[in-house]
């Protein structure tokens, strides 16, 4: 190959992240998605954690707020952008599973960019089996449960923080609080059970007691709980029981860090967080 023509060729391959804090937009199937992402100094060779923002959209913000993550458990964070204008709540904290009465295609319900994200960074990365796990709060938090609830990955753990409402077991509930009015092909027994089967683990502020403006209160987000912390308890504790009555493995956590309220940030740099990310291991 002539030189001039491999100096092209290099340098139209995807380069690796920068050091420290970049952004970058990145190509997810036809969907450019931009994120904000944290190379650690010393890293080399380690996990991919991405970082999902909540009704804010502030996905900088959170990648901030992540850097210690990043620091402590030798990281490359990842925070992607999920701007209101093309990924409204239906589609970003309800995860895009219903349109028009109909279910999305697997392949089109907004969780599935999660794993095409990861192989584009897989690929950046030249780590075709970089392991990934997936991290997000109050928002973020409500997205990834419902995407372990439709959606396939291979994220090695899926860390759900301080969700404002969660999908129940409960068919007469509508969705997003139950499964209630979706698709029967979303309603099935085998559905449930590839979802308790997830490594999916609810990291909890037990002071995430307040009331404040961002939380859901409709009479169904009611029937769940006063408030977060009791929502998820009650929310394990629901599809825990149904695992167990159809004795079906059930795989998830619930991860508490003690004295901490509605706030990313201290979630992060909790003690507990790597627990919450890692404790399987």
């Amino acid at each position: 190959m002539p030189v001039l023509l491999l100096l092209a060729c290099l340098a139209a391959e995807p380069s690796s992240f920068a050091g420290g804090k970049s952004e970058v937009e990145i190509m997810v199937g036809d969907v450019p998605l931009k994120c904000f992402v944290y190379r650690p100094a010393t890293y080399k060779d380690g996990p991919l954690l991405f970082v999902f923002h909540g009704v804010l959209r502030n996905a900088e913000e959170y990648r901030d707020h992540a850097v210690g993550m990043g620091d402590r458990f030798g990281a490359l964070v990842v925070a992607p952008l999920f701007d209101e204008a093309r990924f409204p709540i239906a589609k970003y904290q309800h995860g895009g599973i219903v349109r028009d009465g109909m279910a999305v295609p697997k392949d089109e319900r907004t969780g599935a960019m999660v794993p095409k994200l990861a192989a584009e960074i897989r690929q950046r990365e030249k780590r075709p089996d970089m392991p990934y796990y997936l991290i997000g709060h109050s928002g973020g938090g409500q997205f990834l449960f419902r995407l372990a609830a439709f959606v396939d990955t291979d994220a090695a753990e899926i860390v759900a923080s301080n969700s404002g409402t969660l999908v129940f077991p409960r068919r007469e509930a509508p969705f997003p609080y139950g499964y209630g009015k979706l698709p029967e092909e979303l309603t099935t027994d085998a559905e449930w059970k590839r979802f308790v089967g997830q490594k999916l683990t609810l990291y909890l502020g037990d002071k995430d007691t307040e009331r404040d403006e961002h939380l859901d209160v409709l009479p169904d987000a009611e029937q769940q709980g006063p408030y977060r912390f009791a929502r998820n308890q009650a929310a394990f504790a629901a599809w825990k029981k149904v695992a167990e009555e159809k004795g079906w493995p059930f795989r998830w956590r619930i991860v508490v860090a003690n004295g901490i309220e509605h706030d990313h940030e201290k979630m992060f740099d909790n003690a507990m967080c790597k627990e919450a990310l890692f404790g399987r291991q």
